[in-house]
């Protein structure tokens, strides 16, 4: 019987290279709590996640994540913003510009908490009409506390359902949220 020689050499483990997205928020409340939530959910060891809530007009918002980005180590830079009352067409041309990734919801964020639990692809011309909906799923529905865990089991719907209806911020409703969430996940 033979023996094997070890030529000293070991195989070096192999571990995914860690990358950091910074997500800046145009809401200060509800967005960077479910991405907080998202976050310590999903505990992705590959990907770091830094969420910061801003509370301005999506232009500014861009400006700021790219500026952010310049002062930190950051493998990909978000804005999550609302169409709202905005013009969002600066901000687009200035996301495009700056390197920026930009996730807009069409009417509001609360679409994509929508699409935790159904697929709605009728018009939401105003955040009432989607809050409506989103309670009848989630009847104490607060904006100014949001609790992850009543969302947290529909995130891989909503991730599809978002894909389906495609990411256009021109549409309504549509949300572009579902890459990002994508991302932090994988």
């Amino acid at each position: 019987m033979t023996r094997r020689t070890n030529s000293g050499s070991r195989r070096a483990a192999f571990r995914e290279e860690r990358t950091t997205v910074l997500v800046v928020c145009g809401g200060l409340v509800t967005e960077p709590a479910y991405f907080r939530g998202l976050k310590r959910d999903r505990r992705n060891p590959a990907v770091g996640v830094e969420v910061l809530a801003k509370g301005v007009d999506p232009l500014s918002l861009v400006r700021h994540a790219a500026k952010r980005r310049d002062t930190g180590d950051f493998g990909q830079v978000w804005c999550v913003a609302d169409v709202d009352e905005f013009d969002l067409g600066p901000a687009v041309v200035e996301a495009r510009r700056a390197g920026v990734e930009l996730a807009v919801s069409n009417p509001c964020f609360e679409y994509w908490l929508l699409l935790h639990f159904e697929a709605c692809v009728a018009p939401l011309p105003a955040y009432g009409q989607v809050e409506r909906r989103l309670r009848r799923h989630v009847p104490g529905y607060d904006k100014c506390a949001l609790s992850f865990a009543d969302y947290a089991a529909g995130v891989d719907n909503a991730v599809q359902r978002a894909a389906d209806r495609g990411g256009d911020h021109r549409l309504n409703p549509s949300t572009g949220v579902g890459g990002l969430v994508s991302l932090i996940t994988r």
